[in-house]
């Protein structure tokens, strides 16, 4: 479970804990047993094993999990063990907040400082020609609104919060600094883009199409397998076992979840998600906002308003579907989702939430009232309204009114946008069993499907440590 806490103001949550529980088991062959290099039977449905990518021979998609054990050449069968996994926990080590209140205060001293200075000097330099003038601070109409909003949320987004670090800190979850001092390690290094996801979504463009009937859901099955890149871009990837599966894409390994199942592509190449003519219940999105931060670190390729409009949710939704949208804090974004992209999608927006990102000790990362950067983003909560074409699912299930104004409260992923999972918080607001989608994923979830150009980049090995094994 990652829900620590929960009270009427909303959820504490614990995201590590979340993916650990996941069952990142992989089978894999004894060393001495695949020294040989054997060849091995591969079997997918309408799989065509001889097919060559415009990437070249040694560009191929290996998942090695095998639980099978083949025969070596002396007649034997090479021995399995099982390793596990486990999400790296420095990448959730924040103890301390990104700015203190100090700094903030400080800085906010010194500018009352210079405003008062700057008053006084005014009369002077205003009359003095040729003299350049300070510049005076002018909010724009985006600044206003923002603050406005956050005057509006912010006792709630405090006393909730407080709630919730309050039971963390009896709980144990979270901690005073003083009682709890680790020693200080380096940690490994991470990827950093070793192996651009978004770049071979460009690429598989220029690889020659699939027909139509070869457009199939590409099952990974219990055997050690090969397949070439044309068929990962071009087909929803399963992985139905109840053990997890490696791959190597473009030499680098990724760790594929139990039950999940995902495609690999831009929005430009949605089709073969379409082809699989399923709908859903729930779909989280998360859009890549275009913002300034995002232009000048050239982070992640954003995406306009129109083109987000753009996805095609009513052939993706199920009737009644809950539509989950996270928003940056900027009110252009928050009123386009209300006011234009929901009603073009017929979804009636019905609820609006907060995540609140805290350190382990309990404090905001940044500043409540930091002028910059707050502490917390947005959710958009809807469900998709007038699709009476289809049956319902469940007829007999209800399901409770989604309420307004709930916090997510969590220690963030020092990796850059690693949302917190979403999937028991939700699941009183949708049918049992319900299918589950999400949108611009970066990494994979047991009994999800996800899409994005960056779908496996928090799957990477990189960002797992070996924890056991056993035969």
């Amino acid at each position: 479970m990652s829900v620590v806490q929960q009270l009427s103001p909303g959820w504490l949550l614990d995201h590590l804990s979340f993916i650990n529980k996941i069952n990142y088991l992989v089978h894999q062959p004894h060393e001495p047993c695949c020294r040989k290099n054997e060849s091995t039977s591969v079997c997918f449905d309408s799989l065509q094993t001889d097919s060559m990518s415009s990437f070249g021979s040694s560009a191929t998609l290996i998942a090695s999990d095998s639980t099978t054990k083949p025969e070596n050449k002396d007649g034997g069968n090479c021995r399995m063990f099982t390793q596990k996994y486990a999400f790296r926990s420095e990448l959730f080590d924040v103890t301390k907040p990104y700015i203190t209140a100090a700094v903030h205060e400080e800085c906010q001293q010194s500018n009352e400082k210079e405003d008062a200075m700057n008053s006084v000097k005014k009369e002077i330099s205003t009359s003095i020609i040729g003299k350049k003038r300070k510049k005076c601070v002018v909010f724009n109409q985006g600044e206003l609104d923002a603050m406005e909003y956050h005057t509006k949320i912010r006792e709630l987004i405090l006393d909730g919060s407080l709630k919730l670090i309050q039971e963390g800190l009896k709980s144990g979850f979270l901690y005073q600094f003083f009682e709890k001092q680790d020693k200080c390690s380096e940690p490994n290094a991470i990827p950093h883009d070793a192996c651009s996801l978004s770049g071979l979504c460009e690429m598989a463009k220029h690889l020659p199409a699939l027909s139509e009937k070869e457009l199939q859901t590409l099952q990974l099955i219990e055997e050690d397998l090969s397949v070439a890149e044309q068929d990962l871009f071009s087909r929803v990837v399963e992985n139905n076992s109840s053990f997890s599966k490696m791959i190597t894409l473009m030499g680098q390994k990724y760790l594929l979840p139990p039950n999940c199942s995902f495609l690999l592509s831009d929005i430009s190449c949605m089709q073969p998600l379409l082809n699989c003519r399923k709908t859903f219940d729930v779909i989280v999105i998360d859009p890549p906002w275009q913002n300034k931060s995002v232009k000048r670190s050239n982070r992640y390729s954003y995406l306009s308003p129109l083109q987000i409009q753009q996805i095609p949710i009513h052939q993706l939704a199920a009737p009644n579907c809950l539509v989950v949208t996270w928003v940056t804090n900027r009110q252009k974004h928050l009123r386009f989702v209300k006011e234009e992209l929901f009603p073009s999608w017929s979804v009636e927006t019905l609820a609006e939430w907060h995540w609140v990102k805290i350190t382990k000790t309990g404090e905001f990362v940044f500043p409540l009232d930091s002028p910059h950067k707050k502490p917390y983003e947005g959710l958009i909560l809807g469900r998709v309204q007038g699709k009476t074409t289809l049956p319902l699912r469940s007829t007999d299930v209800k399901v409770p009114p989604i309420p307004d104004h709930k916090l997510i409260v969590s220690v963030p992923c020092v990796l850059h946008s690693h949302k917190p999972p979403l999937a028991e918080v939700l699941k009183d607001y949708i049918k049992p069993d319900g299918e589950c989608l999400e949108l611009f994923a970066r990494n994979l979830q047991p009994g999800w499907t996800s899409w994005g150009n960056e779908v496996l980049k928090f799957q990477h090995m990189d960002y797992f440590i070996a924890l056991e094994s056993g035969c």
